[in-house]
C-alpha cells in the first residue's frame, strides 16, 4: 500500500473525478497513520475498495486541521478527520461539509507523569496546569468541554498549548514543558512505553462520544452518491474483517502504518476504542452541544443539516440485502437505528 506524504503537490489542479483505466473510479483519501483508522488500510489492502469500484489512494496527514484544508482545498476527495475540525469549520461558515461514517470513537486520554496521575483521574485536577493539547483534535474538544461542565474555565484556569501532533505532546509532557498531555490512541500507550501515566479516558468523560469521521463535499456526494455508498460498502467490509481475523488485522495495520504489532492489538482490541461505520448522528449533534457550551466554538446553525446518513443506510441495506440473516449486518442495522 502507497501511503503518500508527498502525494499532495501532484493532486494540485488535477481532477478528482478520475477514472482508472479498468474503469474504477479514483479516489484521494486522507489518512492520519494511526490505528483508529484501520479500515481504511484494511480496505485498502483486503482489495474491498476495488471490488466496490474504487481505487483509492492514502494519503498522510499529520493532523485533522491538515486533513481539513486539503479536503476544502481539493486536494482530496474525502478526509477522516476527528469530529471537532469538520465542527468546527461548520461553526466558521463553511455550508458545504457533510459527514457521511465513522471510523472510530473514544480512545482519547489525558496523560501525565506519575506523580500528577491520581489527582487527573478527576478532570478538575487540570486547574491551575500547563496543558498540551493537538489543534482541533476531537481529544481536546472532549477536555475542554468537561471542564466547562465542571465549572472550570479552560480559558482562564489552566493555560492550553496547542501543538503539532501527539508525540509532540508527549515530548512536552516528558520534557516538563507541560504538566498533562490530551492524545489519542496509540499515543496513550506509547506515553506508558516512555515512563508517563495515562490517567483519564475521554470515554469516562464522554461514554461512546465520536471521534474521526469520514468527511465529504456536499457538491461532490450530490454528484456521485454511488460512490460514497460503494466507499461506505468497502469501510463496512473492512469493519467486518476486522471483528473478525485478528491476526490479520494487526499484521495488515502493523506493517502498513509501520506501528508496533502489540500498540495496534491494544488499541484495536482492547476496549477502549469503538470502530463503528455508523455516522451517529445523535452522537455528533450531542458532542456539538457540548463544545459550544463550553465555548470552543460558537454557532446557531443546526447540525444535523451536515450530517448526512443516506450513503451509509444505502450501503448497508445493499449489504444486509445480500446476506439477510447475517448477524453482523442486523447489528448494524440496530445501530442504526439507535444512533441516526
Amino acid at each position: 500500500m502507497r501511503l503518500g506524504k508527498l502525494v499532495l503537490a501532484a493532486v494540485a489542479g488535477v481532477s478528482l473525478a478520475a477514472v482508472a483505466q479498468d474503469g474504477r473510479t479514483k479516489l484521494k483519501v486522507g489518512l492520519i497513520p494511526v490505528p483508529e483508522h484501520s479500515k481504511l488500510v484494511v480496505a485498502h489492502d483486503q482489495g474491498f475498495f476495488a471490488q466496490e469500484g474504487l481505487e483509492v489512494e492514502l494519503v498522510e496527514f499529520a493532523n485533522s486541521a491538515d486533513g481539513m484544508s486539503a479536503l476544502r482545498g481539493g486536494k482530496t476527495d474525502a478526509g477522516s478527520v476527528g469530529v471537532t475540525a469538520p465542527l468546527v469549520h461548520i461553526a466558521k461558515g463553511a455550508e458545504n461539509i457533510r459527514l457521511i461514517g465513522g471510523l472510530g470513537g473514544e480512545g482519547s486520554a489525558v496523560v501525565s507523569k506519575p506523580e500528577l496521575a491520581a489527582r487527573l483521574a478527576d478532570v478538575k485536577g487540570l486547574k491551575g496546569l500547563k496543558v498540551g493539547t493537538v489543534r482541533l483534535s476531537s481529544s481536546d474538544a472532549i477536555v475542554r468541554a468537561a471542564l466547562a461542565k465542571e465549572g472550570v474555565d479552560w480559558r482562564k484556569d489552566l493555560q492550553v498549548f496547542e501543538l503539532k501532533s501527539p508525540p509532540a505532546v508527549l515530548e512536552a509532557v516528558k520534557s516538563g514543558e507541560v504538566d498533562a498531555g490530551v492524545v489519542w490512541a496509540p499515543f496513550d500507550l506509547k506515553a506508558e512505553e516512555i515512563g508517563l501515566k495515562v490517567a483519564l479516558r475521554t470515554g469516562k468523560l464522554s461514554p461512546g462520544h465520536p471521534c474521526c469521521r469520514v468527511a465529504v463535499l456536499a457538491e461532490d456526494l450530490a454528484r456521485r452518491p454511488e460512490v460514497w455508498k460503494a466507499y461506505l460498502k468497502a469501510l463496512l467490509r473492512a469493519e467486518r474483517f476486522i471483528a473478525e481475523n485478528h491476526q490479520a488485522t494487526v499484521d495488515t495495520v502493523a506493517k502498513a502504518l509501520k506501528i508496533d504489532p502489540k500498540l495496534v492489538e491494544r488499541t484495536i482490541y482492547g476496549g477502549d476504542t469503538e470502530f463503528s461505520s455508523d455516522p451517529n448522528t445523535k452522537g455528533i449533534v450531542l458532542f456539538w452541544d457540548a463544545v459550544k457550551g463550553s465555548g470552543f466554538i460558537e454557532s446557531k446553525q443546526d447540525i444535523r443539516s451536515y450530517v448526512d446518513a443516506a450513503p451509509y443506510k444505502a450501503a448497508l441495506d445493499s449489504l444486509a440485502a445480500a446476506q439477510p440473516n447475517d448477524p453482523f449486518w442486523q447489528a448494524r442495522l440496530a445501530q442504526f437505528k439507535e444512533r441516526d
